[in-house]
């Protein structure tokens, strides 16, 4: 079905994670995303999502592009959204698994399919499904891999065998996460990140105009910001995705930066209709660009 790896875990109540969870909560770091706060419950006990839940099936999905896009100086879209939006991708496959799971078991499997988009802490369920281990960034990471994945997970009402959690921690000392964050939005020991100040955050989360002390920080990003992952050691592992639904339009392959800043709602709703970009919509996009420095500013490769 496409997907890299896959890991198991009890389906039960997460009590350190609730923690972390609260405290993150309570140091307001979630911004004016207020719907982190809501189904508490929810998140941190998957018998509430489906009942009788017995396992967590967690899955990744790779997402890291073969090429870069030919013109270095225009605004830069996160890579995770240069394609079609991943929550249909990997969502109906999802559904496949479960009928494939109805079929091998002979019994009518109960379940629900999840990717980023319900009360669902993924990344948590990874580690303890022994898929990788939360990296400084925040970010979940694995040995020889990196993180340009997605993470997906499938609760069911099926007893599974559960995979051993990821216990240990291979990021060392190594702190250039932290260091390349223009903005600082990951703590000084890391693990930890202050939404509010994250610029995936400031372009798609925030829905008031970005405050004034980030406007000259966003480092050309429009859409997202990969900025954490480019500089991870473990990135260098990085192998290209093999999902044709990935792949970028055609126009933003050879999108100027005259072309950026001359976008149309038309030619908006032709690039990026059906990608996670839709999430920021046309106004959001142009009044971040409008921030960006009118002269050339980044020598990287970028959409």
């Amino acid at each position: 079905m496409g997907f890299d790896h896959v890991g198991i875990a009890r389906a039960e109540y997460m009590d350190e994670e609730a923690r972390r969870l609260e405290a993150w909560l309570n140091r307001g770091y979630h911004g004016t995303m207020y719907w982190m706060a809501r189904h508490f419950d929810l998140r941190v006990d998957p018998r509430k999502l489906v009942p009788e839940a017995r396992s967590v099936i967690v899955l990744t999905y790779n997402y890291y592009p073969a090429q870069q896009p030919p013109h270095a100086d225009v605004p830069r879209i996160a890579r995770y959204a240069w394609g079609r939006d991943y929550h249909k991708v990997i969502r109906k496959k999802l559904k496949q698994l479960l009928r494939w799971l109805k079929d091998e078991s002979g019994t009518d499997v109960q379940g629900r399919g999840f990717v980023d988009s319900a009360p669902v802490l993924e990344r948590d369920w990874a580690r303890r499904a022994g898929i990788g281990w939360q990296g400084k960034h925040t970010l979940l990471l694995r040995k020889g891999e990196g993180s340009w994945f997605f993470l997906a997970a499938l609760i069911v009402d099926l007893e599974l065998p559960a995979d051993p959690p990821v216990r240990t921690d291979h990021c060392g000392t190594c702190r250039r996460c932290i260091e390349a964050c223009p903005t600082g939005a990951i703590d000084a020991h890391g693990y930890v990140l202050d939404a509010r100040r994250c610029i995936s955050y400031l372009t798609i989360e925030l829905k008031d105009a970005i405050p004034h002390q980030f406007t000259d920080q966003l480092k050309g990003w429009v859409f997202g910001c990969d900025i954490c992952q480019e500089v991870c050691p473990w990135n260098r592992f990085a192998r290209p995705h093999h999902e044709p639904n990935f792949a970028p339009h055609p126009k933003l392959w050879h999108m100027t930066r005259e072309d950026w800043q001359a976008l149309t709602r038309e030619t908006f709703d032709e690039v990026f209709s059906g990608t996670p970009v839709e999430r920021a919509g046309y106004e959001k996009l142009m009044e971040t660009i409008r921030l960006l420095p009118s002269a050339k500013s980044s020598t990287e490769p970028s959409p």
